[in-house]
């Protein structure tokens, strides 16, 4: 992606107005930003300004997953029944949610709503050992859910952008050990999007596999969800668990605990042997024996945690982006009709272009002030630097971040500086 972007180069124009039918927060900023275009509910397409959030979260989950030993690779949307109906999910019945579709040269194919199956079936195909795990492999894909309501905006889609990795382990000892480190990964990620102050580990249904799985909930009154969270621990649990057992066994105490709206942002499940068993997915041991595979599973949908971060990092004005994922770091705005302010505010431009410095530069003609700044609000980069007549007569550019109130006039060298982090 190119660091430096010419505004009037960009096909996208803010808006002032959202289709009628969009009620949430984060379609609305995003929409009347150009950061995303909405197709149908529950369906947007990735805008150049969206996309590159999008990318940016990408690389953040990117490198957790590698870092605990991830192997990234691609699997395909389209599903063969075939392999579905080994796990008895390819019915309808069982799974109410499939896009389905007739292949001309007879029978059916769907639409990934999942990766279970797909994975188990890949990974026969190479497993016969215990010297053959354990395994860690993820992909980015397109999901596609057939959603009877999409009302979230990008935090719930009939298609959508989504990490999903799952290991593939020789007993239940090492499937903990790397679950416990996938859990760290999830709070790494969370933290680096600029939403782990505002996200809990929350226990949730572990199904017939586990006494518990894990989600990752982010508080925000635009949540589906209810848990019920102790502010001094940080434990928190979904209501779907929230029991008097529950809590003995968690060592919470009812009266302690806070009632709070949320969105899980992630996920973490026990798989067991629920996917290895149909597929035959299993290993010789030393010894010899035949052993299935233990699976888990671990998620994370790419718009959803961008459009959670609008919801909780946003103000009447805008958009807040955390500087690890916007779309760039600065904004530039060149004031006023005066050629010598557009070939100052072109010079900054290239001074931080050359320095590797991500910029989005405004430099629309007869745009106002007032239009600029709105605007910059709007689509939230962290910092904005304003060149204008006011700001060469005080020998520099007027630096503000987006939290800030007021700005100050900085000369290029701390302009540079302090978009670098070096102030």
């Amino acid at each position: 992606m190119k660091n430096a972007i010419r505004q009037s180069e960009l096909f996208t124009k803010t808006r002032k107005e959202i289709p009628a039918d969009e009620v949430s927060k984060n379609a609305e900023l995003l929409i009347r930003g150009g950061f995303i275009h909405k197709e149908m509910a529950g369906v947007y397409s990735f805008l150049p300004l969206g996309l590159r959030v999008l990318k940016k979260i990408e690389n953040i989950i990117r490198e957790e997953m590698d870092a605990i030993g991830g192997t990234e690779m691609k699997t395909a949307v389209l599903q063969n029944k075939e392999i579905w109906e080994k796990s008895g999910r390819w019915s309808d019945e069982v799974v109410d949610t499939w896009f389905k579709t007739k292949l001309k040269s007879g029978g059916e194919t769907g639409l990934s709503f999942t990766n279970e199956e797909a994975y188990s079936n890949i990974l026969k195909q190479y497993v016969n050992s215990y010297k053959d795990l354990p395994v860690y492999p993820y992909d980015f894909k397109e999901i596609f859910r057939n959603e009877t309501r999409s009302k979230s905006g990008i935090m719930r889609g009939r298609e959508f952008y989504w990490k999903a990795l799952y290991s593939f382990s020789r007993n239940e000892k090492e499937h903990n050990e790397f679950y416990e480190k996938i859990k760290t990964a999830y709070q790494n990620i969370f933290r680096r999007a600029g939403i782990g102050h505002l996200t809990y580990v929350t226990f949730a249904s572990g199904g017939s596999f586990s006494k518990f799985s894990h989600e990752f909930q982010t508080l925000t009154s635009a949540g589906e969800d209810t848990i019920y969270l102790d502010e001094n621990s940080g434990v928190a649990v979904n209501k779907e668990v929230y029991t008097d057992e529950v809590l003995a066994d968690l060592k919470l105490e009812k009266d302690k605990l806070v009632e709070k709206r949320a969105v899980e942002v992630g996920n973490i499940f026990s798989l067991g042997a629920k996917f290895s068993v149909p597929f035959d997915l299993k290993y010789k041991d030393e010894s010899g024996e035949e052993k299935p595979v233990i699976m888990g599973s671990y998620g994370i949908g790419l718009g959803r945690l961008m459009g959670t971060v609008v919801e909780t990092l946003s103000d009447d004005s805008g958009i807040i982006w955390p500087e690890s994922i916007a779309p760039f770091s600065v904004h530039l705005l060149s004031l006023g009709e005066s050629g010598a302010v557009a070939k100052e505010a072109d010079d900054v431009f290239k001074l931080l272009s050359e320095a590797g410095m991500e910029t989005l530069y405004d430099d629309r003609p007869g745009i106002s002030a007032g239009e600029k700044f709105a605007d910059a609000d709007l689509l939230g980069m962290p910092y904005r630097a304003v060149i204008s007549e006011r700001s060469m007569k005080e020998g520099g550019v007027e630096l503000k971040k987006r939290t800030e109130e007021k700005g100050k006039i900085v000369s290029k060298e701390e302009l540079l500086k302090a978009l670098s982090g070096k102030d």
